[in-house]
């Protein structure tokens, strides 16, 4: 009993990287490095997301965000039909795998001070996550072990 108990509060439940792209799916919104900032922004719009991975090929060489146009196009007074991509990109780019957990992505968020990671294995590029993704899938992962100390509970009152 108390060992059950233990397992529903501890641990019943370890989403990994993968487990959320299974459920939001692995569409993965791109830019080559020349393409113009006003062309990347457009995209981010129509496609309503947040980033997009830019692409050599199918290398990935940079991460572009809505912040990036924010703080590097639109507060310099730049013109985003004229600034590449390239300019304004994040060229270190984060990525995790798709067996991390949640947690681990969190931390390596908040510790890198990203709000998206690119999902690669094996040098190919799977999806990414958002940090909405991961506060989603926490909540998600809250509420079923709610239910289950419910269900626990109710059937031990019987």
């Amino acid at each position: 009993m108390r060992d059950t108990l233990t397992t529903l509060l501890f641990g019943v439940v370890m989403t990994t990287i993968r487990h959320i792209l299974e459920d939001k799916g692995r569409q993965v919104w791109s830019v080559r490095p020349g393409d113009k900032v006003y062309d990347a922004i457009k995209m981010m719009a129509d496609k309503d997301v947040g980033s997009l991975v830019v692409l050599e090929g199918s290398k990935i060489v940079g991460v572009v965000t809505e912040r990036h146009y924010a703080r590097n196009v639109f507060l310099k007074g730049r013109a985003s039909p004229r600034t590449r991509v390239d300019d304004i990109m994040e060229c270190n780019v984060v990525c995790v795998g798709p067996g991390q957990s949640i947690e681990e992505c969190m931390a390596l968020m908040t510790t890198k001070r990203v709000r998206h990671l690119p999902v690669t294995e094996n040098g190919a590029l799977l999806g990414i996550v958002s940090i909405g993704d991961l506060v989603k899938s926490i909540i998600s992962d809250r509420e079923l072990v709610i239910e289950q100390l419910e269900h626990y509970i109710s059937g031990r009152a019987r």
